[in-house]
């Protein structure tokens, strides 16, 4: 079977930059990669990671191009994962970043399953729409924050040296 992806820049100022790629559903989340980066221009030799996500664009598990990790083969590696394994009818989003400096973010949607045209090669990229722009988008991270006001329930004081109950003779 073939899947059908529409991959989106995630962005709010650029208008809308898409591209269409089909791709075999066995074929591994590295070739989807390869033909994401191929596609939007990018020259490919950055980290990349793809993530699991909900219908809410929650970002989940990580399959990563590489394992950086501290301890060997606890990461989800794309050359190991085919497309198939993370996407169907029922679970049809990814996230997926291209490099971590500049944070390219993309939103990633299986549009469609179809039958294998005799004769054609995939991945194909089936439509282009828009132009990357010069630099990643910025990207407004939220989080809760505390105002200058508001006072702790516990009556900690960081300048309190003398209180601060720890041996200062530990080693």
């Amino acid at each position: 079977m073939i899947y059908r992806f529409r991959i989106i820049l995630d962005h709010e100022d650029e208008g809308d930059i898409f591209r269409d790629i089909e791709i075999r559903e066995t074929d591994t989340l590295e070739d989807f990669h390869n033909t994401i980066t191929q596609s939007f221009g990018f020259e490919g030799s950055e980290m990349a990671s793809f993530y699991v996500s909900d219908d809410e664009w929650n970002q989940g598990e990580e399959i990563s191009l590489f394992d950086m990790s501290e301890v060997a083969n606890q990461v989800r590696l794309m050359r190991d994962t085919a497309v198939n394994e993370v996407t169907d009818d029922s679970k049809t989003r990814l996230i997926y970043i291209y490099d971590f400096l500049s944070m390219w973010t993309f939103l990633v949607e299986l549009a469609e399953i179809v039958e294998e045209a005799e004769g054609a090669d995939y991945p194909n990229l089936m439509f282009v729409h828009g132009q990357i722009p010069d630099e990643a988008p910025d990207k407004a991270f939220e989080s809760e924050s505390f105002d200058d006001d508001d006072e702790f329930e516990d009556d900690f004081n960081p300048e309190d040296y003398d209180n601060l109950d720890f041996d200062e003779n530990w080693n």
